[in-house]
């Protein structure tokens, strides 16, 4: 029996990073930049306003106070967007919106506020020291600057920078695509009421939600019987689109003996046992001439969920050059737990913070229960028990894998 930290490292030594792809900024949000971008031009691109008002001198302001204003002529109005130079001469105002280029000399802006709001005099009872609501050329970004580096994750802000650099597409790695196929005679599709012996198609839908909520790009698959020409024509068809396979009801039993007819030819299964629980049962292959990752997971959803966070989210998480693994925490037990002897187990539990110290505590869902979908659903961490331990009393310490929020 191998352990879970030699099929980890087994499986992450083919993990598969795909090639770069320049895709629009727009389509770049929550990929990971594969080329640095240096901007060739400031930001902004000349001084401008930063608020509606006056542009003036702040020099010709000194002294303006509620109760002695300072009058001066208003000479002209300069919208955003206007490309008409105007030079201010000493004494003057000029009327400005917000993001409209400065007239020549100007060194403030007044808010309007500050004024009687006078078109063609202005009363200014309050002046402002120099630079004031002016935002000045190159201010935010200076050519040479570096607008996104290399590896970096693609936010809201990066697509900004992006924009002013006047970039419109980016090279990226693109998510991994991630095909998934749920093999069983008694399966079908969750719309249709099971007869006796059926059950629904809950695995297709459950991997392909857990590979979308780790970033990869996802198209569910459709349900085949467990017959190996039928698996083999199926993962066939998805070889040429995948960066990984995940067949769920391809381990174990029959469906383990269909799977191995199945891809003859294609690649050798490794079905070696791992010493963890759930999910001991398992087998891993390599499809095609492109190697294509295939995990096999048995056919029970709460089981492939547990295989899937442990096994195949790392692989995913590597090929987007993302952390492989899930922040861990160490919390206090609640209650007992045990595990079987020799292996790794993966507990569900419910995360909690105590108010007093601020420590973390974890409460064991379904502990006698791995099979159950319910409390899975109501995890919020994934209570990890080390091989050596067999019973686990309240108050003791265990590593807690913090797994998305659930509401």
């Amino acid at each position: 029996m191998r352990t879970v930290d030699e099929q980890l490292r087994r499986v992450l030594e083919i993990a598969v990073r795909p090639a770069p792809v320049r895709v629009a900024i727009s389509d770049a949000q929550g990929l990971r930049s594969a080329e640095e971008v240096v901007t060739g031009r400031p930001m902004p691109g000349f001084d401008q306003a930063a608020i509606d008002g006056y542009a003036v001198r702040s020099v010709d302001l000194s002294g303006a106070t509620e109760a002695e204003p300072v009058s001066i002529p208003v000479v002209g109005e300069i919208p955003a967007g206007s490309r008409q130079p105007l030079r201010l001469q000493p004494g003057q105002a000029v009327r400005v919106t917000a993001g409209a280029p400065l007239p020549t000399l100007a060194d403030a802006v007044v808010p309007l506020d500050n004024t009687d709001g006078g078109s063609a005099r202005l009363q200014v009872f309050r002046g402002v020291p120099s630079a004031s609501f002016v935002r000045r050329v190159g201010e935010d970004v200076q050519p040479g600057d570096v607008a996104v580096r290399r590896d970096a994750i693609v936010g809201a802000a990066q697509v900004a920078l992006l924009a002013a650099a006047g970039r419109d597409k980016l090279l990226v790695h693109p998510r991994p695509r991630v095909s998934v196929v749920s093999v069983g005679d008694e399966l079908v599709d969750v719309a249709r009421p099971p007869s006796n012996g059926q059950v629904p198609d809950i695995c297709s839908h459950a991997l392909t939600a857990a590979a979308r909520e780790c970033g990869a790009e996802t198209a569910r698959a459709r349900t085949v019987r467990c017959d190996a020409r039928e698996l083999r024509a199926a993962v066939e068809d998805l070889l040429p689109v995948s960066e990984i396979i995940v067949v769920a009801g391809g381990a174990g039993g029959n469906a383990g003996a269909e799977a191995k007819a199945a891809f003859a030819g294609l690649g050798e299964i490794d079905a070696t046992r791992v010493a963890m629980h759930p999910g001991s049962s398992q087998a891993f292959v390599r499809l095609g001439g492109d190697a294509v990752p295939t995990f096999l997971f048995p056919a029970h959803p709460a089981t492939a969920l547990v295989l899937f966070e442990v096994l195949v989210r790392p692989v995913i998480r590597v090929g987007l050059g993302a952390e492989p693994h899930r922040k861990t925490v160490s919390a206090r037990l609640t209650s007992p737990i045990s595990s079987p002897e020799g292996r790794r187990s993966y507990l569900r539990g419910r995360l909690l913070r105590e108010q007093a110290t601020g420590d973390y505590l974890v409460q064991p869902l379904a502990v006698a229960g791995t099979h159950l979908l319910s409390s899975l659903a109501e995890a919020n961490g994934m209570i990890v028990v080390g091989e050596d331990v067999i019973d686990a009393t309240v108050d003791e310490r265990v590593d807690v894998a913090l797994l998305s929020s659930r509401r």
